[in-house]
Order: structure tokens, then sequence, then C-alpha cells
């Protein structure tokens, strides 16, 4: 069963079409990222899968249920806005024991205590949110998202604002999250967060999904050639020479340095017979390096 799926789901205002006929298949069990500037569409598309907004056209289904029956599945969804918002004079664990009443839950005081441990809010548990530092807010908000256990979880932003070392922690908890079977709908400005993290990555942009695939997919895509830094022992002038006439045939370009060389092939099947010819004069490789385009660069190239 795949924890969302939209089929052509469009939202119009007026005359501007804000999400156009998205297709989206998203597994259960999966991290997914969902990349898109500011007003592509994201926020509106996930305020229709959420219940929030109504699409003009199109349908969804979350957990297997038609978006028609949402109401019911509102205790299977978590949901961490980028801005959340709490009460001030409320305590971290306070606020946890009355979002779990609202959500009619029945946790215990130690399962609660377990959960503020879990985002790193253990020195925390009896202190007013108005005292809470900004990425106190941001682990109060995940806290907040993950205490009924929901399947499927909407996260933006989960790391903004917040330090080095609470980054590397909501890391490990967004992957045990989804390694207990939550499927997690993941966006963030941080690419180099989506690409370590996410399963599969989707781009919008202008209401339209541009495109989708795993990291290994994105890169072939629009990976137009692939460039080889080796790293061997030293070479003379004439084998200097040698190496590059013997690799002529093969490569569509090639830069032969003393110590490194950069080769650059059509695909991947060459980089063997690359390396064969190092071989072949005796050549020692230390480290072969395939440089391979990130996020970023594939976002930027989208543009």
């Amino acid at each position: 069963m795949e924890a969302l799926q939209t089929n052509q789901l469009t939202k119009t205002y007026g005359k501007k079409t804000v999400v156009d006929s998205v297709d989206l298949h998203i597994p259960q069990g999966s991290i997914f990222g969902f990349l898109g500037k500011n007003g592509a569409g994201k926020s509106t598309l996930i305020n229709m899968v959420t219940g929030l907004i109504k699409p003009s056209s199109g349908s969804f289904e979350v957990l297997g249920q038609s978006g028609d029956r949402l109401e019911s599945l509102q205790k299977e969804i978590g949901v961490l806005p980028d801005y959340s918002t709490f009460y001030e004079d409320l305590t971290a664990f306070s606020h946890l024991n009355y979002f779990q009443k609202l959500l009619k839950q029945s946790l215990s005081r130690q399962d609660i205590l377990r959960v503020l441990t879990r985002v790193g809010l253990e020195d925390a548990v009896h202190v007013k949110v108005k005292k809470f530092s900004f990425g106190m807010k941001k682990k109060l908000g995940i806290a907040q998202s993950i205490i009924h256990q929901p399947k499927l979880l909407f996260l933006d932003e989960p790391t903004s604002g917040v330090d080095a070392n609470a980054v590397l922690n909501i890391h490990s908890l967004i992957k045990e999250i989804a390694v207990q079977g939550t499927t997690i709908f993941l966006t963030s400005h941080n690419l180099n967060e989506v690409e370590k993290l996410c399963d599969e990555i989707a781009i919008m942009n202008k209401g339209s999904i541009q495109t989708q695939g795993t990291m290994q997919q994105l890169r072939e895509q629009y990976q137009q050639v692939i460039i080889v830094h080796i790293h061997h022992r030293s070479l003379s002038e004439k084998e200097q020479t040698q190496l590059k006439n013997s690799l002529t045939e093969l490569t569509a370009d090639t830069q032969i340095a003393e110590n490194t060389s950069e080769i650059t092939v059509q695909s991947n099947e060459l980089i063997p017979q690359v390396n064969k010819k190092f071989v072949q004069q005796d050549i020692g490789v230390f480290r072969l390096e395939v440089e391979e385009p990130s996020l970023e660069e594939i976002f930027l190239n989208l543009e």
C-alpha cells in the first residue's frame, strides 16, 4: 500500500493555477523529499492532502483511503509546520500532555518523557516554552508531531534554526522513525540534508512536478558527462604522452599530469576500461574518484 498517492491533483484560485495536475506515488515507510522554490506550490499541495484546503480537481489517497474520508485518518497523520505556535506559559511536558489528550491518546507520564528525550528535550521537561530558543521550539514541534506515532509524517524544515549537533540528532530520529514504518514527507531548503536522508525526491516548479526519482536516477538523468579523477604514481613526460594516446578512443577529454589525471567519459561502463589502460602500462592507481552532481547542482540546473 502506498502512503500517499495523488492523481492529477489541481488547485486553482481564479485564473491562477497553483498546483497543476500533480501525480505522486509515495511508498509506505520511505523518506520522500519534496523540493521547490518559494511559490512553487509545495505548501498548497501539502494543505490539500492534509485536509486544510479542497482540491479544484483531481483526487488523492492517504494510507489507502480516499481524500474524501481524510477526517477519519487524522490520528494517523503527524504534521510539523515550518513555524510551530505554542502556549508560552506551558512547559514542554504540559504541551505534550495537552495535545495527547486532544488526540484522545492515553500516554503515561513515562511515555511523554520518552518522547521528549527522543528529541533532545530531556533537560527542559518542566521549562516554560517562553524561555525556549528557536531550536528548542523546533524540537518540541517534532515531539508534538510524533507523540501519537503517526503512519504518515509531514516535516517542513525540521532542522532550520537548530545547531549542528541537534541537526545530527534530528536526522537520526527521522531515520529511526522511518525504519519503524512511518512514511516521512520532508520539505527542506537544505538540499544536502534531503540528499542524505531521502529515498526519493521530487522537485516542483510552477505548480508541476519537474522531475522525480532516487538520487541515482536524478544524477543519471542530468549528468551529461562523467568526470573521473585518478591519483597515480608519478609519470614521466613520455609516460604521460603514451597514456593520453592510449585513452583517446575511450574518452571525451583527457588531462594527464604527473601525479593526477582527469578523464571525461560518456558512460560509467567506460570507467573499468580506462582503469585497465593504467594497469596495462604498469601505472599504479592510488585512488579513483567519480565526480557526481550534487542535488544542489541538479536543482540549480532545473531553474
